[in-house]
């Protein structure tokens, strides 16, 4: 038996030395792969049937065949070399993201995504719904609403109050039955109201605008109050030189690849990091959709005028669109844990392309002065909160709530928001 192998791998005369250099190459490869692995913790709660299983199983495979195949030096060496490329795409793109030398990396993923998205043509991307088979751990509802299932009946028989905003609001960090949206109909009282979430990760005043004109309608009814949670994901565009009205020059055209709703990749195994790479080569040089440029400008802590002229016209058109349709109009400027995220220097020290993390909270707070004394102009409601209110474990991560801060944040906003959408005159439901 030994024999045989010493024979297999070139150490039996005559001597074939390529077999054994072969060899060596796989498992100075498995080994490097292992190290990596090891290294940045790529192996941590490992799930099974999840692209990145799969990925090990493909590398160990690999390697395996390079050696079964040492008498033949052509395939080992294609299959050797196919191996390396992988391997030094997955694990070379963790180690420069790790040491902030790339955005993202090509390693597959190892937790399914939190919600399924498509593209749409308006708004860039949208929420794949659960029922149609999403496969996203959070429950989305056939309106593409996080939450779960409703009906017309249902709805006519209850107070429905829409909420809206970015990744804060869809809060995607606590487990179904944990949004502030959900606690926010616990404390309102579910036999009267029906808090319908229409939060999208990454969605500014602008995407929240077309979602307010043609998407607010749920299950063929439109709510009797709506509330914006809004300010983050705007302020993210400061500064950035010759900014579009419609944010196109960036935030806008970047919600394509932030969501994942490239065609092209989603057919793609994501198995391969090698795959990966041509298909995002193939979608950037002849998708219609191009990712957008890195934007022309400078960081700096004073007021964006631009910026804040563009919010205050969406906060203006989305109280006309309301108030046209006799929706009353609730707005809520965002708030973080600054030293949080200060400390963290999770996005590298930026918010944006050009706003740093450490201006986050002056520029953060006019914006949100702003908007609360256009709510007052416009005569909607504003609802003011304090950051004092909440404690650093209010916060996953600095910016979205944890599961006790979304119980907090409902519990401060529920008085106003029953006051307002309780005493207004409600039309008549066909």
């Amino acid at each position: 038996m030994l024999r045989r192998l010493a024979s297999h791998v070139g150490l039996t005369r005559p001597y074939r030395f390529e077999r054994t250099i072969a060899v060596l190459v796989a498992l100075v490869l498995g080994i490097a792969a292992f190290v990596a692995t090891w290294r940045y913790g790529l192996a941590a709660e490992l799930m099974p049937g999840l692209p990145r299983s799969w990925y090990f199983g493909y590398l160990a495979s690999l390697l395996l065949l390079g050696i079964v195949c040492a008498r033949w030096p052509c395939v080992t060496m294609v299959v050797l070399s196919l191996a390396a490329v992988e391997i030094g795409l997955g694990f070379g793109s963790v180690a420069m993201v790790r040491h902030e030398l790339a955005d993202s990396d090509l390693m597959p993923a190892n937790a399914p995504r939190e919600v399924e998205r498509v593209w749409h043509p308006l708004l860039q991307a949208t929420n794949l719904p659960t029922v149609k088979g999403s496969r996203g751990i959070h429950r989305v509802d056939s309106q593409g609403l996080r939450g779960r299932e409703r009906s017309a009946a249902e709805l006519r028989d209850r107070t429905v109050v829409a909420v809206f905003g970015g990744s804060t609001t869809e809060d995607l960090a606590v487990d179904d039955g944990e949004t502030w949206a959900e606690r926010l109909e616990g404390l309102l009282g579910r036999d009267r109201f029906a808090v319908l979430n229409h939060g999208v990760t990454a969605n500014s005043t602008v995407q929240i605008l077309i979602r307010t004109a043609f998407y607010q309608q749920a299950y063929g009814i439109l709510p009797d109050c709506a509330v914006y949670y809004v300010g983050g994901t705007d302020i993210a565009s400061s500064h950035i030189r010759d900014l579009d009205p419609g944010f196109a020059t960036y935030q806008t055209p970047r919600l394509v690849d932030a969501l994942e709703t490239r065609r092209v990749e989603r057919l793609l195994p994501q198995v391969s990091p090698l795959v990966r790479l041509l298909g995002r080569l193939a979608a950037f040089s002849f998708d219609t959709a191009r990712a957008p440029p890195a934007p022309e400008g400078r960081a700096s802590v004073e007021p964006d005028r631009a910026l804040e002229a563009i919010f205050l016209r969406n906060v203006r058109s989305i109280s006309s669109i309301n108030r046209e349709r006799g929706i009353a109009t609730l707005w809520i400027g965002e708030i973080f844990d600054f030293a949080s995220l200060v400390g963290s220097s999770g996005r590298r020290d930026m918010w944006g392309p050009h706003l740093r993390v450490g201006d986050l909270q002056a520029l953060l707070s006019r914006l949100n002065s702003l908007l609360q004394h256009e709510a007052a102009t416009l005569g909607d409601t504003y609802i003011a909160l304090d950051g004092k209110q909440f404690s650093p474990d209010d916060f996953a991560d600095g910016e979205h709530f944890s599961a006790k801060g979304a119980a907090r944040f409902a519990s401060l906003i529920a008085p106003r928001v029953a006051e307002v959408c309780r005493n207004r005159e409600r039309p008549a439901r066909p």
